[in-house]
């Protein structure tokens, strides 16, 4: 989009490779460097930018209606946005939902992200699937006073997610423990107050609806930080052991997380189920190696075949690094691969209740083609357990 009289930009994106995107902006000001994906989810922006696995990325919707829905602080995925920012086609508009509590526009502000519609969000897209996931810079100023080859510069100096260890700036504090259970009509949420199994979760940076998610399926969940050692996660005893979502490079990350999870296997047989970086880190755990990918897949209509079944699932999914199926060691098994690419979307050991998918399930993509794998590992902790 060319900078032109009529039109005053109020924010820009700068590319590593000097392409530069003007638009209107929202939100916050002033500037932010990322890695820049696209979503192509039509619903849930606000559990997107709230959705700790974000941290370090700039949002690009491919959807145009962004923030027409409003928000609500029961959507939120976490305490605060991961996300550095957005990118949408058009400027958000009044919200009309009867959920709704606050517009998008002072939500962003309220977080800290900065926003810019305008964009033609599919050129942009176009962009990252050819060129692959570039580093950017985005800029918010109301008088649209801009500094390109600034911000192009930060672009190019920016380090990048390959070897960042993001975790340990999104988990826990401390340890806590968590029994909401999912949303449901029209108590809303409500407490798992008889509880069948105990459940040490170990926050990577774990999304609010899987806790919810573990506490629906009886589990009186137990969150420990990243930095949690195999000692911390057995002092609990419990019946299973889960490993959470994430932001940034699983090998960096796994410096510290694999060594935890492979003492866990080793002193106990406890069923172990992970989700996305926890995915990730049980195969590095398990011998196998991640791979950064060209652009990810990020949005919440992923076809994903079920290798034990041949069922499809369609799952919601948020990834910038993947499984090589081709390292996974002799006793470990792919479970589900994508139908978009063929990458790697599940494991399993063959020989223990130990297993792991890539996508989100927690995410109520299909609505509910993936739910069962909640309910497989409450049912791996029930056969344990007898």
């Amino acid at each position: 989009m060319a900078q032109s009289e009529q039109f005053k930009p109020t924010a820009c994106l700068a590319l590593a490779d000097g392409t530069v995107f003007y638009g209107h902006g929202f939100g916050a000001t002033g500037e932010t460097v990322a890695e820049l994906c696209f979503n192509t989810a039509m619903t849930g922006y606000q559990e997107i930018m709230t959705d700790p696995s974000y941290a370090g990325q700039v949002v690009t919707f491919t959807f145009p209606h962004i923030g027409n829905t409003g928000t609500t602080a029961e959507d939120d995925e976490a305490s605060t946005s991961a996300a550095a920012g957005m990118i949408v086609k058009w400027d958000p508009t009044t919200p009309s939902n009867w959920r709704t509590t606050q517009e998008l526009a002072p939500w962003l502000v309220a977080n800290g992200r900065i926003g810019m519609g305008g964009v033609d969000t599919r050129r942009l897209t176009r962009a990252i699937r050819q060129q692959g996931a570039p580093h950017v810079a985005l800029a918010h100023d109301p008088e649209g006073n801009f500094d390109i080859d600034a911000l192009v510069k930060k672009a190019r100096a920016w380090s990048g997610l390959v070897g960042l260890d993001l975790a340990k700036d999104v988990t826990c504090a401390q340890s806590y423990r968590w029994d909401e259970m999912r949303w449901a009509w029209p108590d809303g949420y409500t407490r798992q107050e008889n509880p069948k199994f105990k459940v040490v979760a170990v926050d990577y940076g774990a999304k609010r609806n899987i806790l919810r998610c573990l506490a629906s399926a009886g589990c009186d969940v137990t969150v420990l930080p990243a930095s949690a050692t195999a000692e911390d996660v057995l002092s609990h005893k419990p019946d299973g052991v889960f490993l959470s979502n994430g932001p940034g490079d699983p090998e960096a990350t796994g410096a510290y997380a694999v060594p935890m999870i492979q003492q866990v296997l080793a002193q106990s047989n406890i069923p172990v189920f992970g989700i996305c970086l926890g995915h990730q880190m049980l195969a590095l755990a398990l011998g196998a190696k991640t791979v950064k990918m060209n652009h990810g897949h990020h949005g919440a209509n992923h076809p994903v075949k079920d290798n034990d079944t041949g069922k499809v699932e369609i799952t919601s999914m948020n990834h910038g690094f993947a499984v090589d199926s081709q390292t996974l060691p002799a006793g470990v098994l792919e479970t589900h691969v994508s139908l978009f690419d063929g990458s790697n979307c599940g494991i399993r050991m063959a020989d223990r209740p130990v297993f792991s998918v890539q996508y989100h399930p927690e995410a109520s993509p299909g609505p509910q083609d993936s739910y069962y794998l909640f309910e497989r590992f409450a049912a791996a902790m029930q056969a344990n357990a007898a």
